[in-house]
C-alpha cells in the first residue's frame, strides 16, 4: 500500500513539476503553487505564499482564498507565527492546534479565534539573496498535517522554490529584452528626426517625448510608428520640429 502510495504521488509531482516550471510569470506560478499544495498536501485546505520585500515588509502575494491573507494579517500585526519563524529560522514550522498553542501567544489564540484556523504548516522558500518567503498551509482542523504531509509539503516547497526562481529568471530577461528594444527603436526614431528635419539629437528626443504625452501613448509606442513611418504621428497643436 505504501509503495502504491509513494509510486502515484511521484506521478503527480511530475504533472506538477511540469505544469510549475512552464509558468513563465512569477504571479502565476505562485497561484499554481497554492493551488497545487491544497491538491496534493494531505489535510491541507488552504494556502498562501509570503514574500518578504527588499525593504523588510511581509506581504501574502498569493492564496487560494481570502482565509490565509486574515491569519497572516495576525502574524504581521503581532510579529509571530509559523510563517515569520520560518522565514527567520530557516526551517519548517507546524501548529497542531493554534487553540492550545504557546509558542506565539500574541498570534495563535487570536487567530484561531477569527478565522477558524487550528493548524498549520509553514515552509521556507529560498529564491534569491535579497528576496526570500514562505508556503503556508492551514487548516480548521485540528492535527490536520501528519508526518506524511509535512514530508509532501516538504517536496511541493522545493519544486515551489525552484519553479519561482525560474520564473523571476525568465521575466528578468523579457524585461531586458524588452528595454534592449524599446532603447534601440527610440534611438533610431530620434535618427530619422534628426535627418529629415535638420535637428539637435536632445531637441529629437524632447519632440517624441512631447508627442507621446499629446496621444497618450507610450514613448515606445511612437518610436516604433517613427521608425515604420519614417513620420511622427499626427497629433492636434503639435510643434513643428525645428
Amino acid at each position: 500500500m505504501a509503495a502504491e502510495r509513494n509510486e502515484e504521488l511521484a506521478r503527480l509531482f511530475v504533472g506538477i513539476a511540469r505544469h510549475l516550471h512552464a509558468e513563465d510569470d512569477p504571479a502565476g506560478a505562485r497561484e499554481q503553487i497554492t493551488l497545487a499544495a491544497v491538491a496534493t498536501v494531505p489535510g491541507c485546505a488552504h494556502a498562501a505564499i509570503s514574500l518578504v520585500r527588499r525593504n523588510g515588509t511581509i506581504t501574502t502575494v498569493a492564496a487560494t482564498d481570502e482565509l490565509p491573507a486574515q491569519v497572516d494579517a495576525v502574524q504581521y500585526e503581532t510579529g509571530q507565527g509559523p510563517c515569520l519563524e520560518a522565514l527567520e529560522h530557516d526551517r519548517l514550522y507546524r501548529s497542531d492546534d493554534l487553540e492550545a498553542e504557546t509558542r506565539w501567544p500574541d498570534f495563535a489564540r487570536p487567530a484561531a479565534e477569527r478565522t477558524g484556523v487550528r493548524s498549520m504548516l509553514s515552509y521556507r522558500l529560498y529564491l534569491d539573496d535579497e528576496v526570500h518567503g514562505a508556503l503556508n498551509l492551514y487548516s480548521r482542523t485540528p492535527r490536520a498535517f501528519d508526518d506524511h504531509a509535512v514530508a509532501v509539503g516538504a517536496i511541493l516547497a522545493g519544486h515551489a522554490t525552484l519553479a519561482l526562481s525560474h520564473s523571476r529568471d525568465r521575466q528578468q530577461r523579457r524585461n531586458l529584452s524588452e528595454a534592449l528594444d524599446s532603447n534601440r527603436d527610440i534611438g533610431v526614431a530620434i535618427g530619422i528626426l534628426m535627418a529629415s528635419h535638420g535637428i539637435t539629437r536632445d531637441r529629437a528626443f524632447d519632440v517624441l517625448r512631447d508627442t507621446s504625452q499629446w496621444l497618450n501613448r507610450k514613448l515606445r509606442e511612437v518610436a516604433e510608428e517613427v521608425t515604420h513611418t519614417g513620420r511622427l504621428p499626427s497629433a492636434p497643436e503639435r510643434s513643428t520640429p525645428r
